[in-house]
């Protein structure tokens, strides 16, 4: 008798090839923790009922990157945040409080350098005139450009009898209408041209005089002289504050956002941070004008 063949048994199918583990999901961005700023230049203490922030790049005069402006709105933001602080004070550390935006490597925070990554929106001046909480700036000594910015825009800058201040924007290329809008309503028209078309450096007097700054005291004097007027000004009712420093911000008003925005990418901004790094004149300056060394 003949045996009938067995079907043939189908192999098993094969497993399917296991997936590649899948990445973690990314952490969704959140401030930096406890009192870190997101920048090693920017160190903030706890001292007494005030927040403290310096800038501290002796190795670049304090030079800001992007990371130290957004650091310093952050550090508005934190204090405002924390019931324990009460006040903001904003210093610098040796004969520098803030020459402006770093135009060389940013250093440690390269990782966020000028051109593309500074936009409008990662600097603090906006921020500092809309502050809940009471900011002071103890100018301690060179500020100019965006360090400048940050003295005008707090609700007072207290300065050491050896400070310095300048508007080298157009220097740069730069069409800083920020500085031509607030400076027209603080010092006038005339002046405003004068410090911005000549990019002359005042002394802490003439600013005084001229009305950007709201006090002088002796340099040694400067730190506990800024912490006691932080302390008056903390001392205010703060929702009637609040309406003042609103009456005064809708004087300041707004600026030309868009306009400043689109030079800070122009040819003529470029030509003006290119002149800075190889320190020479731009080369919009007639030959007849050109000086050895940077403007």
């Amino acid at each position: 008798m003949t045996t009938a063949p067995r079907p043939a048994v189908p192999s098993p199918p094969h497993p399917p090839e296991p997936s590649p583990p899948r990445p973690p999901a990314p952490s969704p961005p959140r401030p930096p923790e406890g009192d870190w700023l997101g920048t090693p230049y920017l160190h903030f203490t706890r001292e007494g009922p005030f927040g403290v922030c310096r800038l501290d790049r002796p190795e670049a005069r304090n030079a800001m990157s992007p990371a130290m402006y957004f650091g310093i709105k952050y550090a508005v933001k934190h204090v405002e945040a924390d019931p324990d602080l009460a006040g903001l004070l904003l210093t610098g550390t040796g004969d520098v409080f803030a020459p402006g935006g770093d135009m060389g490597g940013g250093g440690a925070d390269n990782w966020m350098t000028f051109g593309p990554a500074l936009g409008m929106d990662a600097l603090p001046f906006d921020t500092l005139r809309q502050s809940a909480k009471p900011v002071v700036v103890a100018v301690n000594g060179l500020c100019q450009g965006g360090g400048l910015q940050i003295a005008l825009c707090a609700d007072m800058a207290v300065v050491s009898d050896r400070a310095t201040f300048r508007v080298p924007e157009l220097y740069r290329g730069i069409a800083d209408t920020y500085y031509s809008h607030m400076l027209t309503r603080l010092i006038g028209p005339v002046r405003t041209r004068d410090l911005m078309f000549t990019g002359r450096t005042l002394t802490a007097a003439e600013a005084h005089d001229w009305g950007m700054v709201a006090r002088i005291v002796p340099h040694d004097d400067l730190q506990p002289a800024a912490r006691d007027i932080l302390a008056a000004c903390c001392r205010t009712a703060p929702k009637a504050r609040s309406v003042i420093k609103s009456s005064i911000d809708d004087y300041i008003g707004l600026y030309d956002r868009i306009g400043m925005q689109a030079s800070l990418g122009a040819p003529e901004s470029v030509e003006g941070f290119l002149a800075f790094k190889e320190r020479r004149s731009p080369d919009w300056v007639h030959p007849d004008l050109r000086i050895d060394g940077r403007l």
